[in-house]
């Protein structure tokens, strides 16, 4: 028994790094794949009450792939108005955010006691024409990834709800072989996770919102554009809202001349993060999605590494789903418990 037991560990040590290797090597498959499975979960419930009313399968479909396609559309009118906003910005702007950036990185120069801008403008040290030519290429191929990934997952969302890719008969033909317990822990993994994903994206929307208004309010430059910036980086745990408060704080500096309105603006900024993010997010989610700080942090590396960005803002929804399927079994329920940093005495003892 022992023998076996240590086979079966080192075989486990071997198969993890060969899984994560095949994650990232086909990544233009699992990426859309598993973006699907989360959309699809949002449209689950809707799909069986139209079953339920007997509306025939190719108008569900349909219905559904008109709602993702209003949501795209709504988009981009939002980012269309943020485009024509940022661009009938006078040039009077930028030369006085070059000036203020200027003096900001002289002072650090003379603090340091290097040159860093070597006698060029901040703005023009940053945008430079051989800059733009050489990411020129790489921009082109992400939008063009980018623009791959979408189509697929649009695919896969159809078959999802089509029935033809069956998640629970999945879940029933491996991980989970008693069809009553795969019913049971299919249906609260959706649940679940229809939860996370819905309570996520009113944070964020409100987050974006918020801030769109503090921009506003303070008379910040581009509101609109980083309302929606904040709605988008919000969905990287932990992580988007330190790069909202920080970039706004840099922006603020050079519109605002007063060292206490910036104080003010840089407060309220963080505050909207922390009553949205750090107080009411946590309340919605309840404790069945608390996870462990350190987890989060280790999910972001790994999946960011992985997957890049996709990899960012999937890393928690993957997180809770392994978080959910560790529950359902007893030998793994410790894995859920170190995941939520908060072990029963019972699993601390089995630790000891």
């Amino acid at each position: 028994m022992n023998d076996r037991k240590t086979t079966n560990t080192l075989l486990l040590i071997l198969v993890i790094p060969l899984v994560f290797y095949l994650l990232k090597t086909l990544s233009f498959i699992f990426i859309p794949l598993f973006s699907s499975m989360f959309i699809a979960l949002l449209f689950l419930p809707m799909m069986r009450w139209f079953k339920r009313k007997g509306v025939p399968k190719i108008v569900r479909i349909i219905i559904v792939l008109l709602i993702i396609v209003s949501f795209f559309r709504v988009s981009g009118v939002l980012i269309e108005l943020s485009s024509r906003e940022i661009l009938a910005t006078d040039n009077a702007f930028f030369e006085r955010a070059n000036d203020k950036l200027n003096l900001l990185v002289t002072r650090i120069e003379v603090f340091f006691g290097f040159d860093f801008l070597q006698g060029e403008g901040m703005l023009r040290s940053i945008i430079k024409k051989d800059t733009i030519i050489k990411n020129f290429a790489p921009t082109v191929g992400f939008i063009a990834n980018t623009l791959s990934m979408t189509l697929t997952t649009v695919f896969f969302v159809v078959l999802l709800l089509a029935e033809s890719l069956d998640m629970q008969k999945v879940l029933n033909s491996t991980i989970l072989k008693h069809h009553f317990s795969s019913v049971k822990t299919f249906m609260k993994i959706e649940r679940d996770l229809i939860k996370f994903i819905k309570v996520k994206f009113f944070v964020s929307l409100c987050t974006g919102v918020g801030i769109g208004i503090a921009c506003w309010g303070f008379g910040i430059s581009f509101p609109i554009f980083w309302g929606l910036f904040a709605f988008a980086i919000n969905f990287l745990q932990m992580i988007g809202s330190i790069i909202t408060v920080v970039l706004l704080a840099v922006f603020a500096f050079v519109e605002i001349e007063s060292a206490s309105m910036l104080f003010l603006f840089v407060l309220t900024a963080t505050g909207v993060q922390v009553i949205f993010g750090a107080i009411l997010e946590p309340i919605f989610m309840g404790k069945s999605f608390s996870i462990n700080v350190i987890t989060i942090l280790i999910m972001l590396m790994l999946w960011g590494y992985i997957w890049g960005i996709p990899g960012l803002i999937m890393s928690i929804p993957i997180t809770v789903l392994l978080k959910l399927l560790a529950e359902q079994f007893k030998n793994t329920q410790i894995i859920s418990e170190l995941l939520s940093g908060k072990p029963r005495n019972g699993s601390v003892k089995r630790i000891l």
